[in-house]
């Protein structure tokens, strides 16, 4: 029953990440203030982050200092740093001689608490600096997502109000709705998640590399060389894992628009006993996710073990040969333990960029799956300058030689001309698939034709602007759609700031007044989207009564009694010849008991009118026409003495 989503097991087309991050990046221009401003925090903030073990280090190197001091009680009071050197390298101790002259110790000194202090104060300083910084471009960040979160959605909005029908009738609803609602959350956590942490991880590589530098160059150069063992490993294991995301959020979609369709079409699916089916085809989609998902999660999941693998083996050579040079005395033990410090701040970004691979690539897969719907092709543009139509509307409506077809090369309407002289009644009859439907389509405009001119008074409908053609129109569909909302909300649909007073009228008019008074809230009785709680009856007599407080001057009704018994039908058809004085109407009629007194009757086939005229004359030419009356009622020479 599903349509789009695509054939089962093809291939998925896997994500572009250049053009969709400049995309994504495109989103969020109109914050570019405030994105310079995260910027600049964040710099501040990893700046004093990064600037903090080194001072730390230099606490580590005060203590150490005191300890060694204490020991060094042995010399005689006031023997200097050089003086203890020189007599540890006489007494064979190089070594040790060594690791005390890069050392800032005085010998029979202990530890020096005030300068401790102040370093420790000069730290928690550093620390409490970073963070506030760190949590305002956090903060800024979100307000930068979410506003660009808004105006995606407001475009979404608005790309929809300009997709022509075809679109909608070639997608499935529930994958539009997965693109609109589960991919834009998807992508809007993942910016929420990365943003920020892909630019402070991006700056505290940076940084932390260059404090490196700055205390053992080729502590550094070793450690720099896990940069390309974790970069070949990410790309390599990425490369995998694409394909996954977007199969994993076209699954998505699929599987909410099989779930959309059962769920809105459940009555029938009982009714024909396919509840196994549907289970059945619910467990293939289930299925399809699962394994999407579980290979996404999986694949993209070996990114950060391997990481942390390659960042332990570079924290174990740096601990080795850093307690070596402390003990040659090329570097203290300050210096070391500030170094493998950064070696940890070092790798731990770059084990973070790495393990939100996984967060990008879904993101991503998203983020394209709503670029899709955005760049899906839309209706084409309103003539400018737009003609104007005539107001109020005389309602003469001309079809000259229209022509067309919903494929290339595959005509369905073929050199069809009419005329509908104001205040007529037009009926519109034929066999399934003759194009009765299409044809009020086309006159809606919601299709366009492939040759040929539609006029009303005079002016040529594709010159008007479609909110203005279809102003003039009204519709009552044979499919009775409600809104969610109250049922006076729903009947004031038809026309914007109906008073009360219409509201009722409408309802009155057309036998709606009578059901609504009879529910315990009446009039601000809250209806589900589909009118549950009301007969379908009940429902298309609200459609009619809509129809009813917009007053347009032309009417299309498709079947609008079919939904009703004969007594309703009576009623309506009652309501509807009021509605219908003075007002061209076209009605699609497959009851050819309702449109006896048709000022002019149509008979359509394979998108052509074979047969127009009166209901008297059409059945004495017994053509198509009366075949199809002889269908529905066997003798018609007795209906029509039934009638008289």
């Amino acid at each position: 029953m599903m349509r789009g989503g695509g054939r089962p097991g093809a291939p998925q087309k896997a994500i572009s990440f250049g053009p969709s991050l400049k995309r994504i990046l495109g989103l969020m221009a109109p914050d570019k203030v405030r994105i310079a401003l995260v910027v600049a925090m964040a710099a501040l903030s990893v700046g004093l982050s990064v600037v903090a073990p080194k001072v730390l280090g230099h606490a580590t190197d005060i203590i150490f200092d005191g300890v060694v001091g204490k020991m060094l009680e042995r010399f005689p009071a006031g023997t200097t740093k050089e003086q203890a050197v020189a007599a540890l390298r006489a007494s064979g101790q190089g070594q040790l001689a060594d690791m005390l002259n890069a050392m800032n110790v005085v010998p029979g000194q202990g530890l020096d608490l005030d300068a401790l202090g102040a370093v420790l104060m000069v730290v928690l300083g550093l620390y409490v600096l970073a963070f506030f910084f760190n949590w305002s471009q956090g903060f800024i960040t979100t307000g930068i997502v979410q506003r660009a979160m808004y105006r995606l959605r407001s475009d979404i909005e608005d790309k929809l109000d300009r997709l022509p029908m075809s679109h909608f009738q070639q997608e499935s609803r529930g994958d539009v709705l997965s693109r609109v609602t589960n991919d834009i959350d998807n992508f809007a956590q993942t910016l929420n998640q990365t943003l920020t942490q892909i630019l402070i991880s991006v700056l505290t590589v940076c940084g932390v590399l260059g404090m490196m530098f700055s205390i053992s160059p080729m502590l550094a150069g070793i450690s720099l060389l896990t940069v390309p063992l974790i970069a070949g490993m990410t790309i390599m294991i990425a490369k995998r894992s694409q394909v996954q995301f977007a199969a994993q959020w076209k699954s998505t979609g699929e599987l909410n628009g099989h779930v959309e369709e059962m769920f809105t079409g459940h009555e029938i699916v009982k009714a024909f006993g396919q509840q196994k089916q549907a289970i059945e085809k619910f467990k293939v989609s289930n299925e399809r996710l699962y394994e999407s998902s579980s290979k996404a999660q999986f694949i993209s999941g070996i990114i950060m073990p391997g990481t942390n693998f390659v960042a332990n083996l570079n924290y174990v050579v740096v601990a080795v040969l850093g307690g070596i040079q402390v003990a040659q005395g090329v570097l203290t033990i300050g210096s070391v333990q500030a170094f493998i410090q950064y070696s940890r701040q070092f790798s731990q970004p770059m084990a973070q960029l790495a393990g939100m691979i996984n967060l990008l690539q879904s993101g991503v897969a998203s983020a394209e799956r709503v670029f899709e719907l955005l760049d899906a092709q839309e209706q084409s543009p309103d003539h400018s300058p737009a003609a104007a139509p005539a107001i109020p509307a005389a309602g003469r409506v001309v079809l000259d030689r229209v022509n067309f077809g919903y494929k290339p090369g595959e005509p369905l309407i073929k050199n069809l001309s009419l005329v509908a002289e104001p205040g007529a009644t037009v009926a519109i009859v034929g066999p399934t698939g003759a194009g009765k439907t299409t044809l009020v389509n086309l006159l809606m405009r919601f299709y366009e034709i492939d040759s040929g001119t539609i006029t009303v008074d005079g002016v040529n409908t594709a010159h008007m602007t479609r909110d203005d053609l279809r102003g003039l129109f009204g519709m009552v569909l044979q499919d009775a759609w409600l809104f969610g909302g109250t049922i006076r909300d729903n009947l004031a649909y038809g026309k914007l700031g109906a008073t009360e007073a219409e509201i009722i009228e409408a309802a009155e008019a057309t036998h709606v007044d009578h059901f609504v008074r009879s529910l315990p809230d009446g009039y601000d009785t809250v209806l589900a989207d589909d009118g549950g709680g009301l007969s379908q009856g009940q429902r298309q007599l609200m459609t009619i009564a809509r129809a009813w407080i917009a007053k347009p001057g032309i009417l299309i009704l498709d079947e609008a009694t079919s939904s009703v018994d004969t007594r309703t039908e009576v009623m309506i058809r009652q309501a509807m010849n009021k509605l219908r004085a003075n007002r061209t109407s076209f009605v699609i009629a497959h009851r050819l008991s309702t449109i006896r007194d048709a000022d002019l009757i149509l008979v359509m086939d394979q998108g052509e009118i074979i047969e127009q005229g009166s209901h008297t004359g059409l059945l004495a030419r017994g053509g198509f026409y009366y075949d199809l009356y002889m269908s529905q009622f066997g003798d018609p020479m007795v209906e029509e003495v039934g009638k008289a």
